[in-house]
């Protein structure tokens, strides 16, 4: 007994992840929203309304740029995205670089052990 693939299934690994990307639907709005998941081929974001199948869009994504796709499937609050090329999901998770500045009362006292009273 053979199982066909379903019409839209997805095999490939994904990565579940906090990441936020501005996205144009169809030439619309940029908006900001959440990525639930990333993975080579697509992601899964957060939507405010049921999306068509289809539906042309771009992505920018942190470390990775700007992306193609289309709406793979929607559902009233989430939709999956087919990009038009396969991207390195590694590239999203990597740090922006900036350094942020450690604030002083967080930097240690010179001289002083942490943990340690005084007498």
């Amino acid at each position: 007994m053979t199982h066909d693939k379903k019409q839209g299934q997805r095999h490939e690994k994904r990565d579940s992840l906090f990441l936020t990307a501005e996205v144009a639907i169809d030439g619309g709005t940029p908006f900001w929203t959440r990525v639930r998941n990333l993975s080579g081929g697509g992601m899964m974001i957060d939507v405010t309304r049921d999306q068509i199948p289809g539906t042309p869009l771009v992505a920018e994504l942190r470390g990775i740029g700007e992306i193609t796709g289309r709406i793979a499937w929607s559902l009233p609050d989430r939709a999956g995205v087919a990009f038009s090329e396969e991207i390195d999901p590694r590239l999203a998770r990597k740090s922006s670089g900036a350094k942020e500045e450690v604030p002083e009362f967080l930097k240690s006292v010179p001289g002083r052990r942490p943990g340690l009273a005084i007498r």
